[in-house]
């Protein structure tokens, strides 16, 4: 059975980042991922390369804006949370979802995150602590850290 948790992709350019991304989905038994504005989506070698498959299994859709993937989210009573580092956001591991809540993440632009606007329009934002210079982390190890983090609160 699928988790109700959705990952939403907000203009990810690298097919390769988006296929690891659906391999991932498919480890933690994500309900759909939504792909936004710039994504490519399935069937593309790229994607197929790191997906190993995995396309097959886990439901997907396409909107162009990010936006409209929110506002069909709200109307099922999904809670909103951007992965972004900002002066809004809370430290994941400050973050405990409630008893089956559905949750919606999304993951922003690998050089320009989440647009305003989309951050805007969301619950919560939630940053991965990071101590190194850079300050940053590949869009697709996020999800996997974000999910891992999920699944223990969510057991």
């Amino acid at each position: 059975m699928r988790k109700k948790n959705i990952i939403i992709l907000d203009n990810i350019r690298s097919l390769n980042n988006i296929g690891a991304i659906f391999r991932t989905c498919d480890g933690f038994k994500i309900e759909k991922l939504i792909l936004c504005g710039i994504c490519g989506t399935p069937p593309k070698r790229e994607i197929n390369k790191t997906a190993l498959g995995a396309t097959n299994f886990v439901e997907w859709e396409y909107h162009e804006k990010t936006l409209d993937a929110i506002q069909k989210l709200r109307k099922l009573n999904y809670t909103i949370i951007s992965i972004e580092q900002s002066t809004k956001s809370i430290v994941l591991t400050d973050y405990q979802p409630k008893k089956d809540e559905k949750l919606a993440f999304i993951f922003g632009n690998e050089v320009k995150g989440i647009c305003s606007s989309v951050i805007t329009n969301s619950d919560y934002c939630i940053e991965i602590p990071q101590h190194g210079e850079k300050k940053s982390m590949n869009v697709s190890i996020c999800v996997a850290i974000i999910l891992w983090d999920i699944s223990l609160k969510q057991t």
